[in-house]
């Protein structure tokens, strides 16, 4: 191992085949790839969901998908099972660097982030991503909450710092919670230094009180 906790909680199955097929919203695509810079386990699994899609492309006719040829299956196979048995490892994001690929998006480092508050001291950074949804950074004073607030579709929240726990678990630095449309919650960042996060989402949040509402169409979150 690399001498630090792996993060407990994974982008799903479907979300890693989904980012290695290149076929995410870009908002979306961002907070899983960021997790990978944290993660060996799932890094690995989106190498190996990377392999195969190649394997079945080159086993494929020329002129589309139709039928495997001949012995294509087990040449499919074979990469697979080619895969290193660990994981690749690589070093964890420095506590003071943000993690590749979001370090592209907003520079090297957490002083990097342009803040503007959006109220209960609670500050938001908006990044721009095309393809629908949207992304942004937050930063959650220790012991404050976000707003009770549901999800029209698919909210991903990446820890970058700090810790913050709902009534699903506990996050720390690394973990990705995945929320849907069945889920309303009401995260709390710990006690102590501010909980950072990238949250992306492929549609807007559903607030459940009348302030965050309003904050709502005027930062876009």
């Amino acid at each position: 191992m690399t001498g630090f906790a792996q993060p407990k909680h994974h982008p799903t199955e479907s979300l890693l085949m989904a980012h290695a097929a290149g076929a995410l919203p870009e908002a979306l695509d961002l907070a899983v790839a960021t997790h990978l810079a944290f993660c060996d386990i799932c890094r690995a699994d989106a190498a190996a969901h990377e392999a195969l899609g190649g394997a079945l492309l080159d086993a494929a006719p020329e002129g589309g998908l139709s039928r495997p040829a001949e012995g294509s299956l087990a040449r499919t196979l074979a990469r697979a099972h080619a895969m290193p048995a660990e994981p690749e490892q690589a070093p964890r994001p420095s506590p003071d660097a943000l993690p590749q690929p979001l370090s592209d998006w907003i520079g090297p480092n957490f002083s990097d982030i342009r803040w503007r508050r959006i109220g209960g001291g609670v500050a938001q950074a908006p990044i721009r991503t095309r393809s629908g949804g949207s992304a942004y950074l937050l930063r959650i004073p220790g012991g404050v909450a976000v707003p009770d607030h549901g999800h029209r579709g698919t909210e991903l929240t990446l820890v970058l710092s700090g810790a913050f726990s709902d009534k699903v678990s506990r996050f720390g630095p690394g973990d990705i919670e995945v929320a849907d449309p069945a889920l309303e919650h009401t995260p709390t960042a710990e006690p102590g230094p501010p909980c950072i996060c990238l949250a992306a989402t492929d549609a807007r949040l559903r607030f459940n009180s009348f302030l965050p509402r309003v904050a709502q169409r005027l930062f876009g979150i």
